[in-house]
């Protein structure tokens, strides 16, 4: 059995696309996934699953899912525990996220940019705040406030042309902790 973390983007903001957390674990026990746990209304979930699918092949369920119990369309991404804990580990930003953990967030990418769109960023810099990519994660430090970068996920998605969704660092954290 493994353990999975799906990260659901844009549910519960501003009263859209509004999931209640008990009946989004009740869709994934449908699912047939096991060990349910949900981690604040944004759509942090940590499963377990025995049936040998992609992590793209199990978002999709989850996203086919949701359009069909919600009529709305809402972009998950998927992880498995050690991808979570990779991400961690690999942080470039750790320090800074040890002295302030609001300071620090992810963006997970939902599948790889081409090289052409990553090209697109080169030299891209926004001072005082700094990301660096990393595979499907993008290591964002924001000393004043992430709310008001312009290194949002919206950025990102639109200069790469994928899907993608951000979490803080506390909440990566509680994911991990979540998982074991």
């Amino acid at each position: 059995m493994t353990t999975f973390i799906s990260i659901l983007r844009g549910i519960n903001v501003s009263g859209q696309k509004k999931i209640l957390m008990a009946d989004l674990r009740a869709l994934y026990e449908k699912l047939g996934f096991k060990n349910i746990q949900s981690y604040i209304q944004s759509g942090n979930v940590v499963f377990n699953y025995t049936e040998d699918k992609s992590n793209l092949a199990i978002a999709e369920m989850i996203e086919h899912a949701i359009e069909q119990e919600y009529e709305f369309q809402v972009p998950v991404l998927v992880k498995q525990a050690d991808d979570l804990i990779s991400t961690i580990k690999n942080n470039p930003f750790i320090d800074e996220a040890e002295a302030d953990p609001s300071r620090v967030a992810v963006t997970f990418l939902k599948s790889q940019p081409t090289s052409e769109n990553l090209l697109k960023l080169e030299g891209v810099n926004f001072p005082p705040d700094r990301f660096i990519i990393d595979g499907l994660n993008i290591y964002i430090h924001c000393p004043v406030s992430y709310g008001n970068s312009k290194i949002s996920n919206n950025f990102f998605e639109k200069k790469l042309k994928v899907k993608a969704t951000s979490r803080n660092w506390k909440t990566i954290n509680m994911l991990a902790e979540m998982v074991g």
